[in-house]
């Protein structure tokens, strides 16, 4: 079972060889018979193949079992028509990755704001306000003047349909309750298609509570209640918005697993950014790549019915706690005295 591994941009190569530190106890310990293929992307294929994203990747991530994704410095890259792709985007839209799924949990024991938290979101991933993957060709924001800039969203019943049934299946193995997000009062025609394909799901579901929560008032319940959340779903943008203020909330983005899911592709991505300002100084935070790489081995789990991989994923997350939990064993983001490197080494100490 081949895994792509792209370590893209910043932290990137640190905290992917952090990563495969780890997955490579795990494969040993429970006979995982995971290979890696690596390619470069981002500003290390920019500069020797002038584009960020060569298309041998591309077809590389349709074969392999699963993909791992660094960090990506987009800020820095060029327009399209000079290479400048963004890997990620590229990913969620030519492999149908339509849902980002982000728990927040507090690892170490409370939250930012002192109350425990322990939630998932799950975020339609293919439309909505994101100029860069909402049409068939071209971009959804345009300028018709020098003054004027517009941009177009995508809703489809499709898209709504399938997020929202992955959220209730979760569901259904968490707390049976189910938060939608929305803005239908001022998104009446969008949002109300959003919460119509909700509905309409949620009535195949009638063992998980349904309730539906305007945008404003989620990110202000998250701050005052966030253990009154279970499974949230949510568009493109409410989702993204959302997750990045739950995961501060549980502990920082440096915590949050993450991946990109579909009905035939995964790729495991950490939630923060490549931090260039830290790298190379073996001081990165590897734990969010660690976690997602382990989420992206459940979700194999799941397709393939290989239970050794759902027992290393959650051996692989009993770990990170276990590191977390332990002063001593913490990055210095978090108070502790550990690099990189001798973060992941006691990650894999942990495991066995």
């Amino acid at each position: 079972m081949k895994v792509l591994v792209l370590p893209g941009d910043g932290i990137g190569p640190e905290i992917t060889a952090a990563t495969l530190e780890v997955l490579e106890r795990a494969n040993a310990l429970f006979g995982l018979g995971l290979e890696w293929r690596r390619e470069e992307i981002g500003l290390p294929s920019l500069r020797s193949e002038g584009t960020t994203l060569p298309p041998r990747v591309l077809d590389a991530a349709r074969s392999a079992a699963g993909t791992i994704l660094g960090p990506l410095a987009t800020y820095d890259y060029p327009a399209r028509e000079q290479g400048g792709f963004n890997p990620s985007a590229e990913f969620r839209t030519k492999l149908d990755l339509y849902a980002n799924i982000r728990p927040a949990k507090s690892r170490l024991g409370t939250g930012l704001t002192g109350k425990p938290v322990d939630l998932v979101i799950y975020r339609e991933n293919t439309e909505g306000f994101y100029a860069d993957r909402n049409m068939h060709q071209g971009l959804g924001e345009f300028m018709p003047t020098e003054d004027m800039a517009l941009s177009v969203r995508r809703v489809t019943a499709k898209c709504c349909e399938r997020i929202a049934r992955r959220a209730f299946e979760a569901a259904m193995a968490r707390r049976r309750k189910l938060t939608a997000v929305h803005k239908a009062n001022v998104f009446r025609i969008s949002d109300g298609l959003w919460l119509r394909e909700v509905r309409k799901v949620a009535a195949e579901f009638p063992e998980v509570r349904l309730e539906e929560v305007i945008v404003d008032a989620m990110a202000a319940l998250l701050l005052r209640d966030p253990m009154r959340f279970d499974v949230i779903v949510a568009e493109n943008m409410y989702g993204d918005i959302l997750s990045d203020e739950a995961s501060e909330l549980s502990g920082g983005l440096g915590l949050g697993g993450s991946i990109n899911a579909g009905d035939s592709h995964c790729l495991a991505q950490a939630q923060h950014g490549s931090a260039p300002d830290i790298a190379g100084r073996n001081v990165a935070n590897p734990a969010s790549l660690i976690l997602s790489a382990a989420m992206l081995l459940e979700w194999l789990a799941a397709r393939n019915g290989r239970q050794a991989l759902g027992a290393a994923a959650k051996a692989i997350e009993s770990a990170v706690d276990a590191a977390l939990r332990d002063p001593g064993t913490r990055t210095a983001d978090l108070g502790g005295k550990l690099g990189t490197r001798e973060f992941a080494r006691a990650v894999t100490a942990k495991l066995g």
